[in-house]
């Protein structure tokens, strides 16, 4: 079994069920399974085969959940991208995952003018088209760019002969996921047929997702933690999506009544924003089952408030690109403990170790590891990374973590100095390259601090070489140019210097005691 067929069988046996909701109008698993397949015989039309690497610069729409399948069926593998990455972040990402195809927003077109000179290797330019003009847009392009462009219906509309899928073995990639490294560098995690259909596949049992569930789809499909618990698990269960362009508290409330939503998914962010809104009515959450939490700690203030409030459970898990990504969740037949991110989820473990690799005992920190058919193939192209991430079949998560004698396990810090901001991982060395890239700027270290709406924000200290050439303006300016606006530091404080130890090294701790 795979995803692909799971949805396939899906649309066999209930074709009028829907399989996702988006913007009013509601999709059938057959004619969501009819879509998937025209979409792959058009992109094998266009040259895409097995083993060929496909981007997506999609957010939260129909699009992003046809390509994904249709890249699996036809055992391609999909590299999902944040579409609101900076030029610098995607090209890296396109170079180094040797991708062949690029799936697009049309907002994007003007990449695909630049893309066509920089990167060679890209043969193929789909824009899924959210605009009745798109096609004029592509028609302004250069002849070499309209050459490797074509509009998503169109290769939809043309797709020609009868698609059956490709056979995939357990261990050949299905997704590449792009992961912030603390190398400066983001790896590309390998996640095989086998990685993506047992996570979602075991989520959805802990969960207890069934076909009559139906589940907001708020998160970033692009994410890690949505791709999973949102999309593939719900899917696999003949569920419905109730699909969201973007996050906002009213719309949230309003499409929950009247959708009659039964399982909500958010990082922090978004239940604090909830159960800040003041037109936030109980009532309207009066259908959800579930509420689910991850990405980052919940505080567990908010957890009990908004328990309170909506009279919902809200439970916590946890999980890494990594792992598919879901390692743990609180249990729904037993106890939710706050501030846990709960017990071992179906077939995967996971073990608390010392610096030896020896279980630690019980209420004792040491380093979080996991096992199971969810852990990563390897990172591409990064052999030695991989040797240093998985060892005896172990994924080494970097995170300190104990576990209680009921098999609960807590987070205790996180991965060395990561910053999450909303849900997304921030690493401090990926902000400083941007920082040391600028001509002025001598010295530079990054941390988090506390920030009521997104949970941490980026903090920058900088040393420069001309105090009078750069203001902190004129830096926060060149940092939104190169970074994702999430990456982007809150603020940018100009120092004489950074204290350092004897060695030399800067002394981060002293930095965060300064916030």
């Amino acid at each position: 079994m795979n995803l692909v067929s799971c949805v396939r069988q899906q649309a066999k046996e209930q074709p009028e069920k829907v399989a996702y909701h988006f913007m009013g109008k509601d999709t059938s698993y057959g004619e969501f399974e009819n879509t998937i397949s025209r979409f792959a015989q058009g992109l094998q039309d266009l040259g895409v085969q097995k083993g060929d690497h496909v981007a997506f610069l999609l957010g939260n729409t129909p699009h992003y959940l046809i390509a994904l399948y249709a890249t699996m069926s036809l055992g391609a593998t999909a590299i999902p991208v944040n579409p609101i990455y900076t030029p610098d972040e995607i090209s890296y990402i396109l170079r180094n995952g040797d991708v062949k195809a690029v799936i697009a927003l049309d907002a994007l077109l003007p990449l695909v003018e630049v893309g066509v000179q920089a990167l060679p290797q890209v043969e193929v330019f789909i824009i899924c088209e959210t605009a009745v003009d798109a096609a004029e847009k592509v028609a302004a392009l250069s002849d070499a760019a309209q050459a490797k462009t074509h509009l998503f219906t169109q290769v939809i509309a043309t797709a020609t002969g009868s698609f059956e899928p490709v056979e995939v073995a357990e261990d050949e990639n299905a997704i590449i996921l792009y992961t912030s490294g603390t190398t400066g560098s983001p790896k590309g995690a390998m996640l095989t047929h086998g990685n993506v259909y047992s996570n979602a596949r075991d989520v959805a049992d802990y969960l207890g997702y069934k076909a009559d569930d139906r589940i907001i789809a708020t998160l970033p499909v692009f994410h890690v933690f949505a791709l999973t618990v949102v999309v593939n698990a719900p899917l696999i269960s003949g569920a419905t999506v109730l699909l969201v362009p973007r996050f906002s508290p009213i719309e949230i409330f309003a499409l929950a009544k009247q959708q009659q939503a039964t399982v909500f998914a958010g990082v922090p962010t978004m239940y604090n924003f909830l159960y800040q809104l003041p037109e936030g009515n109980p009532e309207d959450f009066s259908t959800i089952r579930l509420a689910i939490s991850g990405g980052a700690s919940l505080p567990v203030a908010l957890l009990h408030n908004f328990e309170e409030k909506f009279s919902v459970r809200v439970s916590e898990g946890y999980g890494l690109s990594e792992a598919s990504p879901v390692t743990c969740f609180n249990p729904l037949d037993r106890d939710r403990k706050a501030g846990s991110i709960g017990t071992s989820i179906n077939n995967v473990k996971n073990r608390v170790v010392d610096t030896n690799g020896q279980e630690v005992p019980v209420g004792e920190v040491g380093e979080l590891i996991v096992r199971g058919p969810n852990v990563m193939k390897g990172y591409y192209k990064m052999p030695e990374e991989t040797a240093m991430a998985i060892r005896d079949g172990w994924l080494y998560t970097g995170d300190l973590a104990k576990v209680d004698e009921e098999g609960y396990f807590y987070i205790v810090d996180r991965k060395k100095d990561m910053i999450i901001v909303g849900g997304f991982n921030v690493y401090p060395r990926e902000v400083e390259e941007v920082l040391f890239a600028h001509n002025n700027i001598v010295e530079a270290a990054v941390v988090g601090f506390p920030d009521p709406n997104f949970g941490e924000a980026v903090h920058a200290y900088v040393v420069l070489k001309e105090v009078a050439a750069s203001t902190s303006d004129d830096l926060l300016a060149y940092c939104t140019k190169h970074m994702v606006k999430y990456k982007v530091p809150k603020v940018i404080e100009i120092m004489e210097e950074l204290p350092k130890n004897t060695t030399g090294k800067i002394l981060r701790r002293s930095l965060k005691e300064k916030v």
